[in-house]
């Protein structure tokens, strides 16, 4: 319900149902009937106020508590010891600092909390009695029912002060609460005790201060154990959303809520609330809770095993060290159900991850081959791209070489076209046609062409010679002449490589006959270990650059 509606409608029921109010009049039973009703309207509009997403949220805050308890567990027990500090000076109220230490060790350290209470008890006088008493509300924690009430009725209730009124009733209804709980399977007990709980708690109501927190919980809490939920809601909705997160009294109202939320069918609430409960349970370090246990069991029955095996364990962590063997024989009742169901839920968890693994060494498998065949093609691929730049490289060589010559013979041929000018200009014809006619210009030029053609060739195929001989049989080697780069056998070869395999195109460009060129060529097919593979043999030798 909107918080603003909660308020309002709370202050305004507030007055119009304070305990003792008997023979309300006509105008306030009117009043009072006209709240419940714009409540039940208010409660129709927001009955989606608490959905999965909040219960969701509420869970998670638990659990992040939870993971810090040790934490806040730390924080209250250097309280405490700063108390037991106080309690060691001089000139100290001993019972005010007494009851501050027992105070903050009840529901923490009940073991502790009773060595105070007991150390309180031997204080003189009227100072002893809030000790008795606060002792007999400790006392059914630890399953002493009988000596708790037998120490609460000795009381001598005409020795309390006025303003210690209220405690001593709130005392007495505690222990009747803890003893009601632990007699839940014996109902003529329970009830019993629930009247004087109740009874306590009416009485208290009476005397309290109407402007009090302690006075708006106890009210509201009355309301709920005396059967009216509708009233009881709006008040403890004020409560619960007044409070701060770690208080004592939103702890109580979030519970109380949940029960109206379970009584109503509301389970998204009835969990909200339980978690909001067990929530500031543990923010306050208070060890003494049943929150987190119902809680844990509404969690296992929604199916989440590991939630409420976490929530039980937790809760009876909390019921030993705090020295509550109530709470501890409630949440044992659950727990072995639920470690039962917990280990179940590891077994299978167990399996899912075997089989898990299982899948994965496979697929790791499939993976090892697959980088495996990815190595191979990639080596292939790598040696591909290798033969590709070196093609071209070779190419790039091809063009540079060419141009080369291409530039030398046009250089040649200038020179020559110089030359003959000259000549024919002085009158030198005869000599002009002696020195064409000897052929050795033609010589000459053929011998800088070999000398360009053999570099470039070698520069491109550097081991050419060891794999033609490596073609040719032992005793028909081909062996150059000191300072010769290659000889005509393997300039013939060395065109084949380049791709020029017509005889009469090697012919004109070695300046030989075209018998000649076949007679050389048959010569080295003669000379060849394998005659018919040795052109295509020759074709394979490739770039080592």
């Amino acid at each position: 319900m909107n918080i603003r509606v909660v308020i309002f409608f709370s202050d305004l029921y507030r007055g119009l149902m304070l305990p003792g109010a008997a023979g309300l009049s006509p105008v306030k039973t009117v009043l009072r009937t006209a709240v419940l009703l714009s409540v039940c309207v208010f409660s129709i509009v927001d009955a989606d106020a608490i959905g999965v997403d909040d219960v969701e949220r509420a869970y998670a805050a638990l659990d992040r508590a939870l993971q810090h308890r040790d934490k806040y567990i730390a924080v209250r027990q250097v309280y405490i010891d700063s108390l037991c500090r106080r309690l060691a000076g001089d000139n100290i109220d001993t019972a005010a600092v007494l009851m501050q230490i027992s105070d903050a060790y009840t529901g923490f350290n009940n073991d502790s909390a009773l060595v105070y209470l007991d150390r309180g008890t031997r204080l003189r006088g009227a100072e002893a009695l809030p000790f008795r008493w606060k002792r007999a509300a400790v006392l059914p924690l630890s399953g002493l029912f009988d000596e708790a009430v037998q120490t609460y009725n000795d009381i001598d209730t005409a020795a309390i002060r006025p303003a210690d009124k209220a405690d001593y009733l709130d005392a007495g209804r505690q222990m009747h609460s803890y003893i009601a709980a632990f007699f839940r399977t014996y109902p003529v007990i329970a009830s019993r005790h629930d009247s004087l709980a109740n009874d306590y708690q009416r009485r208290m109501l009476e005397i309290l201060p109407h402007d009090s927190r302690e006075y708006r919980f106890n009210c509201a809490e009355y309301k709920f154990l005396t059967g009216s939920p509708d009233a009881s809601g709006i008040l403890l909705e004020d409560v619960y959303e007044h409070e701060p997160e770690d208080s004592k009294y939103r702890a109580r109202a979030a519970h109380h809520l949940s029960s109206i939320a379970l009584a109503a069918g509301d389970e998204a609430a009835y969990s909200y609330y339980l978690a909001s409960s067990a929530l500031a349970d543990a923010l306050a370090a208070t060890r003494e809770v049943v929150s987190l246990q119902q809680l844990g069991a509404n969690v296992y029955a929604s199916g989440d095993i590991s939630r409420a095996h976490i929530y039980l364990t937790a809760a009876l962590e909390n019921a030993v060290e705090c020295g509550a063997p109530l709470r501890m024989i409630d949440t044992s009742r659950t727990l072995p159900i639920i470690e039962r169901a917990h280990s179940d839920y590891l077994a299978a968890n167990k399996r899912t991850v075997f089989l898990i693994m299982c899948i994965m060494a496979v697929l790791l498998i499939a993976l090892v081959v697959i980088m495996l065949i990815l190595r191979r093609e990639m080596r292939k691929m790598r040696a591909l791209e290798a033969t590709l730049r070196a093609a071209n490289t070779a190419k790039e060589v091809y063009i540079s070489q060419f141009l080369q010559l291409c530039s030398i013979y046009m250089d040649k041929l200038n020179q020559f076209c110089k030359i003959a000018t000259r000549k024919l200009a002085a009158g030198q014809a005869d000599e002009l046609y002696r020195m064409t006619k000897s052929g050795r210009f033609v010589e000459e030029q053929s011998r800088e062409f070999y000398e360009v053609f053999d570099n470039a060739f070698l520069h491109i195929y550097p081991d050419f010679v060891e794999r033609v001989n490596a073609l040719l049989r032992p005793d028909a080697q081909i062996v150059l002449a000191d300072g010769e780069l290659l000889n005509t056998d393997l300039r013939i070869l060395a065109f084949l490589r380049l791709g020029i395999e017509e005889s009469a195109r090697i012919a004109q460009i070695l300046n030989y006959s075209l018998n000649t060129i076949y007679s050389y060529r048959n010569r080295l097919k003669a000379r060849a270990v394998n005659r018919d593979t040795f052109d295509a043999d020759i074709m394979a030798i490739d770039s080592t650059r």
